[in-house]
């Protein structure tokens, strides 16, 4: 597995474009995905055009291209040096720029952006807290963070497809791997709703959840939720009676125009 051997539980992510590289260099989905972010953002905020993003754990880029089609300029990041060697080769535009940095220690001045995008990223790094910390430091005053985020409690874990692996503690989770021959070691820290909701208690939440599956087609998400079809109905369904057993939530996260850092 590519986390280090001597601390693991502390350690960066590396090598996450080697391990699920199926994932990361699917072009068509990764723009699939920027396109449903972009349709939640501009539903909030409105025209993008004159804003700065910054799109924290930005892979081979491939969801970064598809934010400088409506963006003034966008800084992309990733601990993963192969990934962003790829993204500056193969998705460079004008108003791109892209780094190798850690997520938990992002080398911009304070209050530097409009918009920040973290789209299933706090699971990956080794301290969900202070990634939301960085968040709130760089966004400026009323500015916005994209944050999508999986849920602990699924029953199908989605990096590993593995039943209820996210659920079981870490040390069962880690023998599950090992015993399936799948890894050693199971990096992810997913959250419980309950937990996500302290991880973005500095922020004014606005829940997209329930909108994107009431309407699919207006946040570009037709391609996996049908309007009118059996999914939509069980999964608005689910919303309603057990919210905190989602799989995914789609979040907004506006920073106060007055935060302390």
């Amino acid at each position: 597995m590519p986390t280090s051997k001597s601390d693991r539980t502390s350690s960066l992510q590396l090598g996450f474009s080697e391990q699920y590289s199926r994932n990361v260099f699917d072009r068509a989905s990764r723009l699939k995905k920027a396109q449903k972010t972009l349709a939640i953002l501009a539903d909030y905020l409105g025209d993008l055009s004159n804003l700065t993003a910054l799109d924290i754990g930005c892979a081979a880029g491939n969801s970064t291209v598809g934010y400088s089609s409506a963006f003034k300029w966008v800084a992309a990041v990733d601990v993963d040096a192969p990934a962003v060697e790829y993204a500056r080769r193969e998705n460079q535009r004008p108003n791109i720029g892209y780094a190798i940095m850690n997520g938990q220690r992002l080398a911009f001045c304070d209050e530097s952006f409009d918009v920040i995008v973290c789209a299933h990223v706090y699971e990956h790094v080794p301290d969900a807290h202070v990634l939301m910390d960085e968040i709130k430091r760089l966004l400026k005053p009323g500015g916005v963070c994209f944050f999508s985020a999986g849920n602990r409690l699924s029953l199908m874990e989605p990096h590993y497809r593995l039943p209820l692996l996210s659920i079981f503690p870490r040390p069962i989770s880690h023998l599950y791997l090992r015993l399936l021959r799948r890894g050693h070691f199971y990096y992810e820290k997913h959250l419980t709703y309950w937990g996500l909701k302290e991880l973005v208690a500095d922020f004014q939440l606005s829940d997209y959840t329930a909108r994107v599956v009431e309407f699919p087609e207006r946040f570009q998400a037709d391609d996996v939720i049908k309007p009118g079809s059996l999914l939509q109905r069980l999964s608005s369904l689910l919303l309603k009676i057990a919210y905190w057993a989602c799989p995914t939530y789609l979040w907004v996260l506006q920073k106060p125009m007055s935060i302390k850092h």
